[in-house]
């Protein structure tokens, strides 16, 4: 549902209420201004809490103002995740339990190197390779788990870093609650590794599941509590600590300003920033690309959440992301289209996410945010473009 159909039956519910604009908002503990713009369709509600307590002040249905919703309907299944759901439907450690056949014969610098790459597959939204390269890596990582040795504790790890790199895939691809499961045995993991740092990135992978499923009082409280326990040992010079602790605010940001909180998103920037200019220059420990580089592409993604379209579009002018993975340059052009896509400008909206697909073609094509970007662009002319429509047709959007 576009923003503006939303807004249309916002308006015609509070109508049949007989309650006014003035009336309604402070129902819904939000200012006149937020909820005009939100029925003339310019702002979008953000998070599942806010929909809810509309639907409820106006008594409806919550599927009548989100049938798309996960808890109103289900959500496509994209062909890509099957595999990883089955993945992490099989016990593949009791079947090495009882059978020795069954016990790993790949060596650990074989599995050291697989977990690696498995990582730089996620990290281009690689779907099409990671899926069954994680197929052969995890049952082989859970059947080496079982053999005590001196390598126990980095089985283990690798163990959690697979994990966290399939919990990254299945969010990607919309599979929240299955990214809730591959992102706990991470945490599990990251504990009998005996790394606290391993089970700091789950957390930061857990406020990413959350965010996606519009969970985000569960999100802010899984950020702020692993960023809390982090302080410390960031303050005390730890690089990679101070990483994961700037990468846990720059989600924190993010999720103020999906529930309109301005200022607190500014503060999770500014703690952010503070991190990334100690350390300096970019790094990815524990996969998080944490550095200055993505504080600038987080400055971008809050002005889009907050609606601000100008402040996105100059904040994203003059970013050499490069550096960066591949999933996260398109990311960045996911959040400019987004951004001309509030401005209505089709061509420059289709001119950046023409330009992700070039990056990371997958992510384009299944990404639940550019799908429902797509339909809006198409709506908004009344004889789409070519380009637009093709781009459409690859993902699936048109037939």
């Amino acid at each position: 549902m576009s923003d503006g159909e939303l807004g249309r039956k916002i308006a015609f519910h509070r109508q049949r209420r007989g309650l006014s604009q003035r009336e309604f908002a402070p129902l819904i503990e939000r200012s006149e201004a937020w909820l005009s713009q939100v029925e003339r369709g310019v702002r979008p509600v953000k998070g599942l809490d806010v929909l809810e307590k509309i639907a409820r002040v106006l008594d409806v249905p919550l599927a009548e103002l989100a049938p798309t919703a996960p808890t109103v309907a289900a959500d496509e299944l994209p062909a890509e995740a099957l595999p990883l759901r089955l993945l992490l439907s099989a016990n593949y450690a009791l079947r090495a339990a009882v059978d020795a056949e069954y016990k790993t014969i790949a060596k650990v610098d074989v599995l050291r190197v697989e977990a690696s790459k498995a990582w730089t597959l996620a990290h281009s939204a690689s779907y099409s390779e990671l899926i069954p390269l994680l197929e052969w890596l995890l049952p082989n990582l859970e059947s080496a788990a079982l053999i005590d040795g001196p390598h126990a504790p980095e089985v283990f790890a690798l163990l959690a870093r697979s994990y966290h790199a399939c919990a990254a895939a299945l969010a990607k691809l919309g599979q929240f609650d299955a990214a809730w499961v591959a992102a706990d045995r991470a945490i599990s993991d990251a504990g009998r590794a005996a790394d606290p740092l391993l089970m700091a990135e789950g957390a930061f992978r857990l406020t990413l599941v959350f965010q996606g499923a519009r969970q985000l009082d569960q999100a802010r409280h899984a950020a702020e509590t692993a960023a809390t326990a982090l302080q410390g040992l960031a303050q005390r010079g730890s690089v990679e600590a101070l990483s994961v602790y700037g990468a846990l605010h720059l989600q924190l940001a993010v999720i103020a300003a999906r529930t309109e909180r301005a200022d607190d998103a500014s503060k999770h920037l500014q703690i952010a920033r503070k991190a990334a200019d100690e350390l300096g220059h970019d790094r990815n420990d524990y996969e998080t690309e944490f550095g200055p580089t993505n504080v600038r592409l987080h400055e971008v993604a809050v002005a889009v959440e907050l609606s601000d379209a100008g402040a996105a579009i100059r904040a994203a002018d003059g970013i050499d992301a490069r550096a960066l993975s591949p999933e996260r340059q398109g990311r960045l052009l996911i959040d400019v289209a987004r951004a001309w896509t509030q401005r209505r400008n089709v061509a420059q909206a289709v001119t950046a996410l023409t330009a992700a697909e070039r990056i990371t073609p997958e992510q384009i094509t299944s990404h639940r945010l550019v799908k429902t970007m797509l339909r809006d662009l198409l709506r908004m002319e009344s004889e789409p473009n070519a380009e637009l429509v093709e781009l459409a047709r690859r993902a699936g959007v048109v037939a």
